[in-house]
């Protein structure tokens, strides 16, 4: 039974935020008197003004937003990083946040353990953009001039970070399943100078899940580095509902060079908290830097000597430590568990849209991302008509993704379909949130009453 009353806002987490900020205060009441003059009602005027402008969103927090992926942070991590602005720490230097910079160190070996890796070298970044940028800034400096190979599935900024740092880079194809080819790969690797393969767990669009042990093995017998972008899919390690493929692939992510992982997709904080691991620490050299001025607080390392960031908020570090706190990572727990029921609500709306006479539903899922189109002969009229089910679907409330699938993919997947152009254009749906399981059948509905009220 879906419940109808959800709401956005729980006021027990105003009240537990103000708790949290009673103690904090109580560590500082020694200080001499002081307090900060601030004009009360300007600055409620100007926060219902916020408010107000603020409407303006789709409601990502919601069930009913299952377009791109915009998880909610779970209310542990928006209370921890509200907090922590009070202090506002700056985890570049330990004199900027010590307590913060403390909690960063324990989150990265908690997510490093979930890998398998043990004393990796890493930090917390702005997202899965920078992560992926020091990884392979790093391989450039290992693998100088060498190119940087992708999958044509993998994220649009390998190759524009590959631009930015000088280096080549080539698009591996993908396979019919959007996963990299490995004899594709195998042919590029054999003809020489590729220093990095870039491996996906699991791509942004299609959810896929490149395969990384047999890359791992090429790369081996080429000496090329590995880099695994699991921005997106990463914490799927902890779900138990992985497919044998699939898990064999995320098992096998500690054995590569580096790893990018971003909690503020599955992992439930708020934007930007991306994460870069490097299992062989001594690649920190390449870090090496010196400030005058800012690292003589203490001989320990700053956070600031091993990232290329400088000022990064250390509210991350707080909300990311508060969220591991209540929810280890680890399998069989609570987290891990919300994430199989994400996994399962997109398998149950794949099987669901089996039976439709309206929908084809494409590409198993591998993770929680769902592919399907409206029933119709050619690519053209399909395009078409996803388009019209994506703005109906919205004015009823449900809110979705467009995705333009390559030809070879789609006749894999919907044999008999006339390719009147490249691409055909469908609908996808990212069911991150562990409450789509209890929506799926809700879906259902609406879009079917979206393409009856589209069809032509």
């Amino acid at each position: 039974m879906v419940n109808r009353r959800a709401r956005m806002i729980n006021p027990a987490e105003i009240r537990i935020l103000e708790q949290a900020l009673g103690t904090l205060a109580e560590g500082f009441a020694d200080l001499p008197e002081f307090e900060a003059d601030i004009d009360s009602a300007a600055i409620a005027r100007v926060l219902n003004e916020v408010a107000v402008k603020m409407r303006d969103n789709y409601p990502y927090h919601h069930p009913r937003y299952a377009g791109q992926m915009l998880k909610p942070p779970h209310a542990v991590a928006r209370i921890a990083y509200a907090l922590s602005l009070w202090i506002n720490p700056n985890n570049h230097a330990l004199d900027g946040g010590r307590a913060s910079s403390a909690m960063e160190k324990e989150c990265i070996r908690a997510i490093a353990g979930m890998f398998g890796l043990n004393e990796p070298l890493g930090h917390l970044c702005g997202g899965g953009t920078m992560a992926n940028l020091e990884a392979l800034w790093v391989a450039g400096r290992l693998k100088p001039g060498q190119t940087i190979v992708a999958s044509s599935q993998a994220h649009y900024t390998h190759s524009r970070i590959s631009e930015v740092l000088g280096l080549g880079f080539e698009a591996i194809p993908a396979d019919t399943e959007g996963r990299m080819a490995v004899e594709a790969l195998e042919r590029r690797l054999a003809a020489g100078g590729v220093g990095t393969i870039v491996a996906t767990l699991g791509t942004t669009g299609l959810g896929a899940v490149d395969p990384l042990p047999e890359i791992l093995e090429l790369a081996r017998q080429y000496d090329a580095r590995v880099h695994v972008d699991a921005a997106y899919g990463g914490y799927f390690i902890l779900a138990e509902g992985l497919a044998k493929r699939a898990r064999c692939a995320f098992e096998a992510i500690g054995e590569a060079d580096s790893v990018v992982i971003d909690p503020h997709k599955h992992g439930l904080q708020p934007y930007g908290c991306g994460c870069v691991l490097f299992r062989d620490p001594a690649v920190g050299a390449l870090y090496k830097h010196d400030s005058p001025y800012t690292y003589f607080s203490s001989a320990e390392l700053h956070l600031g000597e091993i990232s290329l960031e400088c000022s990064r908020p250390g509210a991350a570090a707080v909300a990311l430590w508060a969220t591991q706190r209540l929810f280890p990572m680890e399998r069989g727990g609570n987290f891990a568990r919300s994430l199989d029921r994400g996994l399962t609500a997109a398998r149950h709306m794949w099987q669901s849209l089996s039976d439709s006479d309206s929908y084809r539903p494409l590409l198993r899922p591998e993770t929680d991302i769902v592919i399907y189109g409206p029933k119709g002969n050619d690519a053209q009229s399909v395009s078409a008509h996803s388009a019209r089910i994506f703005d109906e679907a919205a004015r009823r409330d449900l809110h979705l993704a467009l995705i333009e699938l390559p030809g070879a993919v789609a006749a894999a997947h919907w044999p008999g379909l006339k390719m009147n152009r490249d691409r055909v254009r469908v609908l996808r749906s990212c069911l991150m949130k562990p409450e789509h399981l209890d929506w799926v059948d809700d879906f259902r509905q609406v879009l079917e009453d979206s393409a009856a009220a589209t069809a032509q």
